[in-house]
């Protein structure tokens, strides 16, 4: 499994990938966060990071398939995925070698955020009122949404061999996990505890309640479930591959 993680992370790093994704990524919450008026915490009467943690999510929406999707796809589409069957690894060796990869890229993004924790942290009036435990708690909450993502993205690059499909497939499931249960409980149709049940099946709900700073293992859990899903998926559609 390591030596799937070393060779995926040392592809990203050989090419424009991390550096895209990381610029790119660090460039569109920089613009919420600092330039935008509607959204800069300049134009704020008080120290708060909301912004990242609200328009991350739709950034990974179409960063962390756009980092997913040659995990396999390309394997496959140049017939490298054979080679790999003849080394002594195992399908989960692979799998867990090239989730990995892809989730150590989403946390290099993340970590020049810090730069905006200790910005605001001097911003604060007096320096240092801002609420550390809600924005440590949001942290969390990003790092198993990104987790998620990433499991959904690998996924969806497993069952095709053309990358953009998997980018779109990747970005569709993840909008599916993480909102569409959002939006249909929000129909008429359903009661008022039947749509609270249909929100929680959604990632939204569990991220919501993680970013309000309070750490519940019932979210912990789901949100391993659902990594746990989609890598099962992952392994049985490469097992029948091979």
């Amino acid at each position: 499994m390591f030596s799937i993680f070393l060779k995926e992370i040392n592809s990203f790093f050989s090419s424009l990938i991390a550096y895209v994704v990381v610029g790119v990524f660090l460039l569109m919450i920089g613009m919420f966060m600092w330039v935008f008026s509607d959204t800069s915490v300049l134009e704020y009467n008080f120290a708060v990071m909301d912004q990242l943690f609200s328009i991350a999510p739709l950034v990974f929406l179409f960063l962390i398939p756009a980092i997913t999707m040659r995990s396999f796809a390309e394997e496959k589409q140049k017939g490298t995925i054979e080679f790999l069957y003849t080394k002594p690894l195992t399908i989960t060796d692979i799998v867990l070698g090239k989730y990995f990869a892809g989730l150590a890229l989403v946390l290099f993004a993340l970590l020049p955020t810090a730069l905006y924790y200790f910005t605001i942290y001097q911003l604060g009036a007096p320096p240092g009122n801002l609420d550390s435990g809600a924005i440590l708690g949001s942290y969390i909450g990003l790092f198993f949404l990104s987790a998620s993502f990433v499991a959904i993205g690998l996924f969806a690059s497993s069952l095709t061999n053309n990358q953009i499909v998997a980018f779109i497939a990747g970005a569709f499931l993840c909008f599916i996990v993480h909102w569409s249960f959002s939006y249909i409980a929000k129909m008429p149709v359903f009661t008022a505890k039947l749509d609270l049940l249909i929100q929680k099946i959604g990632i939204n709900y569990h991220y919501s309640s993680i970013s309000k700073g309070v750490v519940d293992s019932r979210d912990i859990i789901y949100f391993i479930s659902v990594i746990a899903v989609f890598l099962i998926s992952t392994h049985t559609v490469m097992d029948k591959r091979q």
